[in-house]
């Protein structure tokens, strides 16, 4: 693949997006970044049931391009700050993300995939996050990512070490929701994207604002309000009645998204 972020839609609301960079295992430039942000932007979720993020090649992300580091200004942005915008992007992406990580996920490439919903591991997959290695401060976003799903005292020895996490020892940790060997990897991940497309979007959609939420700490009265509108137009919504009415005639659900 030429160097960008391809886009695929898959039958049944699944799109695949692969972040290429070849000669670089696939590492995060403010290129690719924007291209990243912009594909998961608001207007291009419509009709995206769910959404899997994949690296091209033998490898998830091996980071942010470290030849953007060579000269820091005084004032302004600094340059993990896109990678940030990137990521809340992908957590506010509407349909449930599936990471799929194959090889290498290092630094900003193990955030991103940290970013996403769920994560599947191929069994010769890797993660590595080095700024102590790098003498860099990394974003608290990033930490509070790592931190939610491998609890503060694994986070910090992966932020202090900089070791490698075979992906054994990540499933272990919580750090991915299913462990397969690379030739079946790509498949599972499909395949529990087409089992979430299958499910009520509004549902998926409004518990995962919830988690999200939940995750910022406790929630503010103003949004626990708004949750409670998703909440009751989930229970009024014409996908309530078809579940209800799919379980009484022991039949699939055909969901519709409204």
């Amino acid at each position: 693949m030429e160097p960008g972020i391809h886009q695929e839609d898959r039958p049944g609301g699944v799109r695949v997006l692969t972040v290429s960079n070849p000669k670089k295992r696939n590492a995060l430039d403010p290129e690719l970044l924007r291209q990243l942000r912009e594909a998961l932007s608001p207007e291009r979720a419509l009709g995206v049931r769910a959404l899997l993020v994949r690296g091209d090649g033998d490898h998830f992300c091996s980071g942010y391009d470290l030849s953007g580091l060579d000269r820091i200004p005084d004032q302004g942005p600094l340059p993990d700050d896109a990678l940030q915008d990137a990521f809340s992007a992908v957590e506010a992406f509407p349909a449930v993300t599936v990471a799929l990580v194959r090889g290498a996920a290092i630094g900003a490439g193990c955030e991103l995939a940290a970013s996403c919903d769920l994560r599947v591991f191929t069994d010769d997959a890797f993660i590595s996050i080095p700024p102590a290695k790098l003498g860099v401060v990394y974003a608290p976003e990033g930490l509070a990512r790592v931190s939610a799903l491998a609890g503060p005292s694994r986070a910090k020895v992966l932020f202090f070490t900089g070791r490698r996490v075979k992906a054994a020892q990540a499933l272990e940790w919580g750090l991915c929701e299913e462990l397969h060997p690379a030739a079946s990897a790509e498949r599972a991940a499909l395949e529990l994207c087409s089992e979430l497309a299958q499910n009520a979007p509004l549902a998926l959609q409004g518990m995962k604002r919830a988690f999200r939420a939940l995750s910022r700490g406790p929630i503010p009265e103003a949004e626990r309000e708004e949750l409670r509108r998703l909440r009751r137009a989930a229970f009024q919504s014409g996908d309530a009645r078809e579940g209800r009415q799919a379980i009484q005639e022991k039949r699939p659900p055909r969901f519709s998204g409204r």
